[in-house]
């Protein structure tokens, strides 16, 4: 097909015709759209320019060409798909955006890529009759590099390259460091064959990598030798194998076969850049280990260190550097202008979370608008809403694409994060609850979705040193999410009828509920999770509602007093409540005799509130499989006199408390809740002793004792604890010694005594020779030795000496 045929023939006009159409009718393809179309007017002259100079193109050259015709051939039946879809049907929208901003991709790439590298090429090994001629083509070509034209900084965002040269002007510190730490593995550690740049979707991956690549000492430390490749969600793997294997031989035409790897041994210094990988798969088949070959991987998901030996974590921009960026988009220059609201301004910059993505799109939205359109823009902001179509489709859109990649179940995990209050830490132990309980999963499987949902960098976790361990509690990792990721969990969950929404969420803070709640209270509300965040409620602040068919809901307030929602008792499926308060004191509740009619509830998490006494006639929770008072006074509802737990809790599994510092000690029939099986007392410092009878507890498995430090005996019933697996008494300080009587816990697989400054000596070898299934003791140097004498009898043993670990994470509770 020859140039003119293929630029200026049926396909172009006809693909143009439909991107004009796109452009005047579609909201959701029309930046793509428009973007299409300068950078096909902006190809024509040059193609026509080639053809008037007179070069032949070699038949190498021709076939890319020809491959790119049909690139553009399919693009005109996209653009028809664009045409004919509903506004209604936002899945298949959601689709046929990202497929129009593939298209956007191979079309960039072309030009920045084999147009100007090949044909450039070309023409300078021809004649040309005038040099007039030639000096224009190249000021043509030099207008299309990136960073240069409009039409390019528009692409290279749809791209996911979050960034355009102009960037290095104005977010100087954030983006040196990060080029100066990659560099230093590139160049300095000769050990590291492949490096990553790993960050949140938005974050300025690309931008860096760009930026690393035109940097001269990188530039000439590789002779000039890279290779910057996009992988992409659906890559054509062995094209792109035969591109990198072509690049390191210096033979681009060169098929690549396992053989050619084993005979290439050395060549020239090179690097080859994997922009948007996807997955481990495919990133381990793009890889060569070749010697003097280095490759720079950028996602948005962590890789194991034996692919990636190692990685740069992209940092979100500070606050100078924000509303530089963000006034670059809205206003055209580094600060905020005069005639601008400046504390206006400020608010909006501060909703974007230092996110590159989002400054620039957000900021782009309100540009020339009104100070009328910047108030509502900050309002629907502060609510978790959309601002314009374009904050939509720029943003969210491209957020949206690595939720879509999750598989059905991950994905519902992530959309339940937007539950929760923005800013704030999420106790992991809450999320697992409310997984295991809406989702069919055990806690390991739930873990797991944890573990995958931070690999792929859409959430955070916050943890101490000893979480991930076997047996460690839950309650020791938080849990922390981006405030744009949290409003795209909620921009997913707010589709469809209020009433027919999975998920019923409050996204900020109010003084009172939702008025489209309101509106639709006649109706009853089938939604599975409730999330409500207020200030202090009263009696007369609710209102009815019905939940036939909720499972979970969530309590978020910040008050000294809160009356428990009345429409509590028209939650018959109930089986998660949790109750956070973010107040600076406990909280009061009241209406607790809602609490009657909870008979399916199987998980109840209370935080900083006064836990109103305990008796069979107002709570009477047959089947609570787990109850958590975190930050509670509790000496009201653990009053031994008249508490009977195991008829209050005749199924309960697990009992945490944690930051009690009114517990001194518990009621005696706690012994006799026979289906216990984990027992958590952790930093409650005034607990003084444990029930003389807790060996009653058949079934235990799971003791934590940590941080008491006024406990300074352990009951010698604890040797009848013939279930129990682990034992937790670190940084129990006053605790005088280890009883002979833990000697008979036969079933005992792990000790963590670290930090018990007063046990300096053991039970006797013969007390101890017992503890067959022991695999693990951490503790301190003075009980070490006689730890390791245990192992000549205890086969399977492993003695460690604990790490000096130190965590001011609960001074953010």
């Amino acid at each position: 097909m020859a140039l003119n045929e293929m630029f200026v023939g049926e396909i172009v006009t006809e693909l143009l015709k439909q991107l004009n159409a796109i452009s005047h009718k579609s909201c959701f393809c029309k930046s793509s759209a428009d973007n299409l179309i300068t950078s096909i007017q902006e190809l024509l002259p040059i193609i026509e320019e080639l053809k008037y100079s007179g070069v032949e193109l070699p038949a190498f050259r021709q076939s890319q060409l020809n491959r790119f015709s049909e690139t553009l051939r399919g693009g005109i039946e996209l653009a028809r798909k664009v045409l004919e879809s509903g506004r209604w049907n936002v899945y298949k929208n959601l689709q046929l955006v990202r497929k129009m901003e593939k298209l956007e991709k191979q079309v960039a790439r072309f030009i920045s890529g084999p147009m100007q590298a090949h044909l450039l090429a070309d023409v300078h090994h021809m004649r040309f009759e005038t040099m007039e001629r030639f000096n224009r083509l190249e000021q043509r070509l030099d207008s299309m590099k990136t960073g240069s034209g409009r039409w390019v900084e528009e692409a290279v965002k749809r791209m996911e390259v979050e960034g355009d040269s102009n960037l290095g002007g104005f977010s100087g510190i954030g983006l040196e460091l990060g080029k100066a730490k990659v560099k230093k593995m590139m160049i300095e550690r000769d050990d590291l064959n492949v490096i990553g740049i790993w960050g949140i979707g938005g974050s300025g991956k690309t931008t860096l990598a760009n930026e690393i690549c035109r940097d001269n000492q990188v530039q000439s430390y590789f002779n000039n030798r890279i290779l910057f490749l996009t992988v992409s969600q659906s890559p054509d793997l062995e094209q792109l194998r035969a591109k990198i294997w072509g690049f390191i031989t210096g033979n681009e035409p060169l098929n690549y076969t396992r053989k050619s790897q084993c005979e290439w041994g050395s060549g020239p210094q090179a690097l080859v850049v994997l922009d948007d990988v996807w997955s481990l798969p495919v990133l381990e088949q793009l890889i060569f280990r070749v010697p003097t070959y280095k490759t720079l991987v950028i996602s948005r998901f962590k890789y194991p260190r034996r692919v990636v030996n190692e990685v740069y974590e992209v940092e979100l921009l500070e606050e100078d550097e924000s509303m530089s960026l963000f006034c670059h988009s809205a206003f055209g220059q580094k600060s905020i202008p005069p005639t601008a609201n400046e504390t206006l301004v400020k608010q909006i910059v501060d909703e974007c979370k230092g996110l590159p993505l989002a400054l620039k799109v957000i900021g782009a939205s309100l540009q020339d608008q009104p100070e009328m359109y910047w108030i509502n823009a900050r309002k629907r902001l502060s609510r978790g809403e959309l601002i314009c179509e374009s904050h939509e489709n720029k943003l969210l859109y491209r957020m949206a694409i690595s939720v879509e990649c999750l598989k059905k179940k991950v994905k519902e995990c992530f959309m339940d994060l937007g539950s929760f209050p923005e800013d704030k830490k999420i106790p992991l132990d809450v999320l697992v609850n409310m997984w295991v309980e809406i989702h069919n999963i055990d806690e390991e499987e739930a873990f797991t979705i944890l573990m995958e949902l931070s690999d792929k960098n859409l959430l955070t976790l916050v943890k101490d040193a000893r979480a991930g361990e076997a047996y460690c509690s839950y309650h020791e990792i938080c849990v922390t999410q981006h405030d744009v990721l949290r409003d795209l969990a909620l921009h997913l969950s707010n589709q469809g009828e209020v009433n027919e929404r999975k998920r019923l969420l409050m996204p900020r803070r109010d003084t009172e509920l939702p008025r489209d709640w309101e509106k639709n209270a006649d109706q009853p509300f089938n939604t599975q999770i409730v999330s409500v965040h207020t200030g202090e409620m009263r009696e007369m602040d609710w209102f009815h509602m019905e939940f036939p068919k909720t499972e979970v809901l969530i309590l978020n307030f910040c008050s000294d007093k809160y009356f428990l929602p009345p429409f509590i008792d028209d939650m018959p499926k109930l089986r998660a409540l949790i109750v956070i308060n973010h107040g600076t004191t406990e909280a009061t509740l009241e209406n607790f005799s809602v609490f009657t009619n909870l008979a399916n509830l199987r998980s109840l998490w209370l935080e900083k509130v006064s836990v109103p006494q305990l008796s069979n006639a107002t709570v009477p929770l047959r089947n609570l499989r787990k109850l958590s008072m975190v930050l509670c006074k509790v000496s009201n509802s653990l009053d031994p006199a008249v508490l009977d737990l195991p008829q209050i809790f005749p199924r309960l599994s697990e009992l945490v408390i944690d930051h009690c510092d009114d517990l001194v000690k518990l009621p005696l029939s706690i012994c006799k809740v026979n289906s216990l099986q984990s027992l958590s007392l952790t930093n409650c410092h005034r607990l003084q002793e444990l029930p003389a009878d807790l060996g009653m507890l058949k079934k235990l498995q799971i003791l934590r004792l940590s941080a008491c430090p006024e406990l300074k005996m352990l009951p010698a019933s604890i040797g009848e604890l013939v279930g129990l697996k682990y034992l937790d008494i670190s940084e129990c300080v006053n605790l005088k010694c280890l009883p002979k009587e833990v000697g008979k816990l036969v079933s005992l697989e792990k000790i963590d005594m670290r930090d018990c400054l007063q046990i300096v000596n053991l039970p006797t070898p013969a007390a101890l020779s017992n503890l067959k299934s022991l695999q693990r003791v951490i503790c301190d140097d003075e009980v070490f030795g006689q730890w390791r004498n245990l192992e000549k009898t205890v086969p399977n043993l492993h003695v460690q000496i604990a790490e000096k670990w130190y965590s001011l994470e609960w001074l953010n509770s």
